[in-house]
């Protein structure tokens, strides 16, 4: 017979084991690393509720959960805001199924109005689900070669478009050039920016794992920049800014193959281009690159609500904020966007 399934919450001694089965299980993201859970706690002041299943003194599950209460956007209880990716990482369906059920528990006694999963793949086929979002995710060749000719060929002119301007790429040292153009480019589209002080804490924290690359023209010009995490063997290019000169030398698709070139050099396997929305131009821009989109399964329970919630930008009943936002200073939208996105997660 098995040996029982034992659940329990993170304890500060136990990050060093957490990260090692992280790195080792299947079904982990770079998401799921503990690192997260300071991060969010530290910088946006949110509960954090981490679990972990063990079996004969093993880690056999674990489950990030962090309780997000606004006023604006309600009481949730998420795995996990601000990442794309989450949920349970394990695969001993008992511990699975047993860290489901705590944290069913915890979301009942907090009084949340639903538990949100953000699973790579469905896990509850009867659950209510988003299907607003994809993600796409490509093997990288071992040749660089190879991986330019396996972009399709208009996307592939505008790589070599972006070549020929002399654009040059260069990894920052700091968030500085990223965030100028990262909070610029969010108050075009009306949306708020995340705080400068996360984007530098991630480097802080991550090291080696979270790097900035930058593209400029030969003669020091900020055109683009991405922020993107490192994890097993893929890159993920997760927050990224462009000026507005930067569609018409190309500079956006030269900074993604840049970034994947380099990838390519550090030995990485997997492209993670992220989560888009259906329907919309980052969506239909991976797409050209040859990427297929692949649904993400956004699993809910509803504790005190009637639907699923939809706090983004394609919710009609935001669009007087969005036009709203597009007309402010970007000094004040970066003072006050930080309030308004730390509850949106």
């Amino acid at each position: 017979m098995a040996s029982p399934i034992s659940v329990r919450r993170f304890q500060a001694g136990d990050s060093t084991r957490w990260n090692a089965f992280v790195f080792d299980c299947p079904d982990a993201t770079f998401f799921h690393r503990i690192e997260w859970r300071d991060i969010i706690e530290r910088v946006f002041r949110h509960r954090c509720h981490y679990l972990l299943a063990e079996r004969d003194g093993h880690i056999v599950a674990v489950l990030p959960l962090v309780e997000v209460n606004s006023r604006l956007f309600g009481h949730s209880m998420t795995s996990l805001p601000f990442a794309v990716y989450g949920g349970v990482a394990g695969s001993d369906a008992d511990a699975v199924a047993a860290l489901e059920a705590e944290a069913e528990t915890i979301s009942r006694q907090a009084g949340v109005q639903h538990l949100e999963y953000r699973n790579l793949r469905a896990r509850h086929e009867d659950w209510p689900r988003q299907d607003l979002y994809v993600t796409f995710r490509k093997e990288i060749l071992p040749d660089e070669e190879a991986n330019m000719l396996a972009i399709p060929r208009k996307q592939r002119a505008m790589v070599r478009k972006g070549i020929k301007n002399g654009l040059v790429s260069h990894v920052d040292p700091n968030a500085d050039r990223f965030f100028a153009l990262y909070s610029d480019n969010v108050l075009r589209h009306g949306t708020p920016a995340l705080p400068k002080r996360f984007f530098e804490t991630l480097l802080e924290v991550f090291g080696k794992d979270c790097e900035v690359m930058t593209v400029t023209t030969a003669d020091g010009k900020l055109l683009s920049s991405v922020l993107s995490f490192y994890f097993r063997e893929e890159i993920l290019p997760y927050y990224a800014g462009d000026d507005m000169e930067a569609r018409d030398l190309a500079a956006n698709d030269f900074k993604y193959w840049e970034l994947m070139r380099r990838a390519c050099a550090r030995g990485c396997r997997l492209f993670d281009y992220g989560r888009s929305k259906i329907g919309t131009g980052p969506y239909s821009f991976k797409k050209n690159w040859g990427f297929e989109p692949m649904p993400l399964s956004y699993e809910y329970r509803l504790f005190k609500r009637d639907e699923i919630p939809q706090n983004n930008p394609m919710n009609p009943k935001y669009r007087a904020f969005i036009a709203l936002w597009k007309r402010l200073p970007v000094g004040v939208a970066n003072r006050l966007g930080p309030m308004i996105v730390r509850n949106l997660g």
